[in-house]
């Protein structure tokens, strides 16, 4: 792995390492405020966004910044951090240990770097994948830096499948594996890149709930299906805070026609 690569992998590291210490602090700690779309928000989320904007200025000058709690329209650099700097501030007001920090490098829009940190569980997920960017860059996903990858296993009733609160007319008597619903759209997608479940559905996630895990999963082998338009890449001068972008993530290619008929349910 060249200079730049160590870089970037060293920085999501330490930041998000730093980050969480905080967020681990305040878990369950902190009063939670209704956003203009419905979801939650804590003075947490804020800081930690603040504090990430900041690190990565001062570390990656001229290099875009897209996150949930700040700058939402895409710059148009050719470099860009995209950020969710607590993803699940329901759990992680509530005291469930499942949430996590989110960060995605965008080479011309398109992520080609993920990593994904989920304090509570001490699990540090990161992937490299170059697609058509056409960048000289490692591929891999990785857990704690151990690698990672999707289940090869048929679906059956002792098999998992991931759910959103919006997907749940999926689950009917007929589905093919048993229900979870961990209510964090990255960790949702990022069991399947560990092979822990066979798929997972979002309804609503927004880009900066897929940027990091986009990379991970198809580092991982997973099949990223877009059930509406395509997240990637990003179009300049776009605000994304409305923008959702419905997905079904499965462990391999042939299972994607078995769990789509169960999605017409949703609306999307």
């Amino acid at each position: 792995m060249n200079d730049f690569w160590t870089t970037v992998l060293d920085f999501a590291q330490t930041t998000t390492t730093r980050v969480g210490k905080q967020l681990m602090q305040d878990f369950g700690q902190v009063q939670a405020l209704h956003k203009a779309d419905g979801t939650l928000v804590t003075k947490a989320d804020k800081w930690a966004d603040q504090e990430i904007r900041d690190a990565i200025a001062s570390t990656f000058s001229g290099y875009g910044i897209l996150t949930e709690e700040s700058d939402q329209v895409f710059p148009g650099t050719e470099w860009c951090w995209v950020i969710d700097p607590l993803d699940g501030t329901t759990n992680f007001t509530r005291g469930i240990p499942i949430w996590s920090i989110s960060l995605g490098l965008l080479y011309q829009g398109t992520p080609i770097f993920g990593y994904v940190y989920a304090p509570p569980l001490n699990q540090a997920f990161h992937g490299f994948w170059p697609g058509t960017s056409g960048l000289s860059t490692p591929t891999g996903a990785f857990l704690n830096h151990h690698p990672i990858h999707t289940s090869l296993d048929s679906p059956s009733n002792n098999h998992f499948f991931n759910l959103c609160s919006r997907s749940l007319p999926v689950a009917q008597p007929d589905f093919p594996c048993k229900i979870r619903m961990l209510g964090v759209a990255s960790y949702n997608f990022l069991t399947v890149a560990t092979g822990a479940t066979l798929g997972g559905v979002e309804a609503t996630p927004k880009v900066w709930d897929l940027a990091g895990a986009w990379v991970i999963v198809q580092a991982a082998g997973g099949t990223w299906k877009s059930l509406k338009s395509e997240p990637f890449p990003l179009l300049p001068g776009a605000d994304y805070g409305d923008h959702s972008f419905p997905t079904l993530v499965v462990s391999r290619p042939d299972l994607v026609p078995m769990f789509t008929p169960f999605l017409e349910s949703i609306k999307i």
